[in-house]
């Protein structure tokens, strides 16, 4: 597509040659001819003099004179329109429904929709209208499944869950296991059968390798628009807003409700039944172990508010130095009679 193209479909506008060809897209370092790139971070705006790229997409106040520029108020946003238009998404398994795949009676599935080889769709299971299960797709029994899914190979959807439209589930995801649950007693550890299901609205995607358990009693719900990143541990009746950002190794316990586009950073943990209100933000390897008020922004282990946290962090990291003051001043101090 000409630059002017892509400008004109991204909301953006042109400095320079509109009918600049690009094909493909690029880091900045070491995109080349053909390839279009971007700034998001000012860090990176060192290599604008020195790129080799078609093009760039840059905010309106980023110098650039030597290429063509779309310039955007937000070029991260462009960009993904632009990759979007570069690259248009392809079929990932054939249409129909294939030969080596086990489909049980009393499964609805749309024609429109694509089941690759060696999925097994239990019974009661409906799945609607353009979805993809590639391969090795498990469905269990009276699971709903909305329009146009896409479920990579190796997910697991187990009995009664309710998935929504334009959801994205990728390798390994399983959805609807067993909550974490046991009595204790004389005898050892009781299992307690978990007999409640999960719940994704529209426009969710789920990382590679994250885990969905089925409420104890009642759902575990995951809100519209919410993305979750791979290695996701989100554990019985955990409610989880609209459009949250949850980042790799991110553990959730029991119960806990996660308000709309909170962000959780890598390696957060939360302990059960607390609320963590809307717009929290979370750093990463945090430990949550008590509510948090719509807005916060905290960091640690405890988790504290950020800039706590970071004045304790600043004072640790002087403690080397303070030890060292304290003995040079009681080595100097002059000794008691009769020591």
């Amino acid at each position: 597509m000409t630059l002017g193209e892509l400008a004109k479909r991204v909301g953006a506008t042109v400095e320079g040659d509109a009918q600049t060809v690009i094909e493909a897209v690029g880091p900045i370092e070491t995109a080349g001819p053909g390839a279009i790139s971007f700034i998001a971070n000012s860090r990176y705006s060192r290599f604008v003099e020195t790129t080799r790229a078609s093009a760039l997409i840059l905010d309106p106040d980023t110098p650039c004179t030597h290429i063509p520029v779309i310039r955007h108020p937000n070029p991260y946003f462009a960009y993904a329109q632009i990759v979007a238009l570069l690259y248009p998404d392809q079929p990932q398994t054939a249409p129909g429904v294939h030969a080596d795949s086990v489909i049980e009676w009393d499964v609805n599935i749309d024609e429109s929709s694509r089941i690759g080889p060696l999925c097994h769709l239990r019974h009661g299971t409906v799945i609607g209208r353009n979805c993809q299960l590639v391969s090795s797709v498990y469905v269990g029994e009276d699971v709903q499944i909305g329009d146009n899914c896409l479920f990579y190979p190796g997910v697991r959807i187990l009995n009664g869950s309710k998935i929504g439209n334009n959801v994205i589930l990728h390798s390994g995801v399983v959805i609807g296991s067993d909550g974490f649950g046991f009595a204790p007693s004389e005898k050892g550890l009781k299992k307690i059968k978990q007999v409640g299901w999960v719940e994704i609205a529209d426009d969710v995607e789920i990382g590679s390798n994250t885990t969905v358990d089925r409420g104890a009693i009642g759902p575990t719900k995951i809100g519209r628009g919410t993305k979750i990143d791979n290695l996701v541990q989100i554990a019985h009746n955990v409610e989880i807003g609209e459009n949250a950002i949850i980042v790799a190794q991110v553990g959730i316990s029991g119960s806990t409700k996660v308000g709309n586009r909170a962000i959780l950073a890598g390696q957060v943990g939360l302990v059960g039944h607390i609320e963590i209100g809307d717009d929290v933000q979370v750093g990463a390897q945090s430990g949550v172990a008590k509510s948090l008020a719509a807005g916060k922004t905290v960091l640690g282990s405890p988790a504290r508010d950020i800039m706590q946290a970071k004045r304790i962090e600043a004072a640790l990291s002087r403690l080397p130095d303070l030890f060292k003051r304290v003995r040079k001043l009681e080595s100097d101090e002059p000794k008691k009679s009769g020591d």
